[in-house]
């Protein structure tokens, strides 16, 4: 994999400079680099040119807050393990470890680059930057809804937003609104699926006193509350034809009355509605009257489903981490394996389910490299083997034990039926020489069977040599202590 990328890299040690520029033109960075001066003052000339800058040693011609405040457009990779300040600098991506991981490097160039994606795309008018913020993306389709939103948040028309749950249908609504000349004034959401039809009259259109049983005091309606503003019905599919009627009317005469009252009332306000329903087919089955479809479809957005847009998810993820663990002083980072498969899923959920997963995952791994490994199983796709490569890896994990093929070969010497018998995988290398794979009987094998098995007596002869500590035995087996914790919990093991 190859990242064309501008990188400075700022290093007093010219052997450690030459390493890095090493590493990154192996990646097909563009690397730059020299004295400390030289590089210090080409940052001043040219920092929008600079996709990374690597901080090493300055020679005590700067510090390292100074120059990340001063060009907060520049992604910054420090050299330094040492450095303290990090949390406090938006511009900051991580620490180079002295000796770095080929996923550290791609995970801290993939959020370099995400970081840089988004600062590139905030550039333009204070509108424009409220409408990147709300819908976070680069791909054709986000940028196809960005587009249409800026051509009809000028104007007055009603706005139907169409979209599987979960597309982000509620916050395109916002960012027209936003972005129209009714910003200044109120947005007002009504979710019509949750409030029952014989409350709905009276939540859109307001009440007075006595009108009905219950109605101890006059309420204004959502109408009034969005006087000059926006109404965001959510769910227009899902009300009632009675109330269909009565909204038809409004749009049409731009009046309304309270139930219980003669007394007529402007209603000068912008109308969004939005459904995950197909309002043709509904009109069809006389389901959704006719002609309050084409009184709200005067212009349709439809907003694509996550699947439809996996090149924006490292930058969706990206955003998700900022909301989520801004509040809570905490952040998480995640390998290029881990962030592939999670662009590899359906997400049935859509972007919805990308944020619960994010949140979950910053409650579970707080502040740490999340892998592949350490995504919940779903999302692993652990059900699915059609893939050969992957098949073989897991395999290889599984059975790389020394213990295990003590085990084998104590089983082979002592029953000549076994269907275990030690073949490798891969000849010629010598890293694979102790990986075996285990031949299928004619009776056939349960394969996830055998590897759960595997795992609960890895894990057990792990703890008794540990003596139960659960930290010495995660590094026993090469795991981090949380995944170890989770698989505990999952075969019911406990540590004693």
């Amino acid at each position: 994999m190859e990242f064309p990328l501008s990188i400075l890299i700022i290093e007093k040690d010219e052997e450690k400079r030459q390493t890095l520029e090493t590493i990154y033109s192996f990646l097909g960075c563009n690397c730059q680099s020299g004295d400390v001066d030289t590089c210090l003052s080409y940052l001043d000339s040219s920092a929008d040119n600079i996709d990374i800058c690597m901080l090493g040693n300055l020679e005590d011609k700067g510090d390292y807050p100074s120059i990340l405040n001063k060009y907060k457009n520049t992604a910054f990779i420090i050299c330094d393990n040492v450095y303290s300040k990090k949390d406090e600098h938006a511009n900051f991506i991580g620490l180079m470890p002295d000796e770095p991981s080929y996923d550290e490097l791609i995970s801290l160039i993939h959020f370099a680059q995400a970081y840089r994606a988004m600062r590139k795309i905030s550039k333009s008018d204070d509108k424009q930057n409220t409408l990147i913020k709300l819908l976070v993306g680069k791909g054709y389709a986000i940028s196809k809804v960005r587009r249409l939103i800026e051509q009809v948040s000028k104007t007055d028309a009603n706005v139907l937003i169409l979209g599987e749950s979960g597309t982000g249908k509620e916050v395109v609504a916002r960012a027209i609104h936003e972005m129209s000349n009714r910003s200044a004034k109120p947005f007002v959401p009504v979710n019509c699926g949750a409030i029952p039809g014989e409350l709905l009259e009276s939540e859109l259109f307001g009440h007075e006193k006595g009108a009905f049983t219950g109605a101890f005091a006059s309420r204004a309606g959502r109408f009034e509350l969005a006087e000059g503003g926006t109404l965001f019905l959510d769910e227009i599919g899902d009300m009632p034809l009675q109330m269909q009627v009565k909204l038809l009317r409004v749009l049409q005469e731009r009046k309304f009355e309270r139930v219980g009252s003669n007394k007529v009332i402007n209603a000068n306000v912008r109308i969004i509605a939005a459904t995950h329903q197909n309002l043709e087919k509904m009109v069809a089955e006389n389901k959704f009257r006719e002609d309050l479809f084409y009184r709200l479809n005067v212009f349709p957005i439809e907003t694509p489903p996550l699947r439809d847009r996996v090149d924006d998810i490292p930058l969706l993820i990206q955003e998700l981490l900022n909301r989520h663990g801004k509040s809570q002083n905490i952040t998480l980072r995640f390998t290029q394996r881990a962030m592939q498969t999670l662009m590899q899923n359906e997400w049935k959920g859509n972007v919805r389910e990308l944020s619960n997963l994010v949140e979950r995952l910053l409650i579970l791994h707080s502040n740490e490299v999340v892998d592949a490994c350490d995504l919940p199983a779903k999302y692993r796709g652990e059900q699915q083997i059609d893939d050969p490569i992957a098949e073989r890896d897991a395999l290889l994990e599984a059975f790389s034990s020394p213990d295990f093929f003590t085990d084998i070969e104590d089983v082979a010497e002592t029953n000549d039926d076994s269907s275990l018998q030690s073949l490798p995988i891969i000849e010629g290398e010598e890293d694979m020489a102790k990986a075996f794979i285990p031949v299928i009987s004619k009776d056939g094998i349960n394969l996830k069977d055998m590897v759960s098995n595997m795992e609960i007596t890895m894990i057990k002869q792990a703890l008794v040599q540990c003596n139960g500590v659960v930290a010495k035995a995660s590094e026993h087996l090469g795991l981090r202590r949380t995944t170890l914790v989770e698989k505990m919990k999952k075969y019911g093991i406990t540590a004693q």
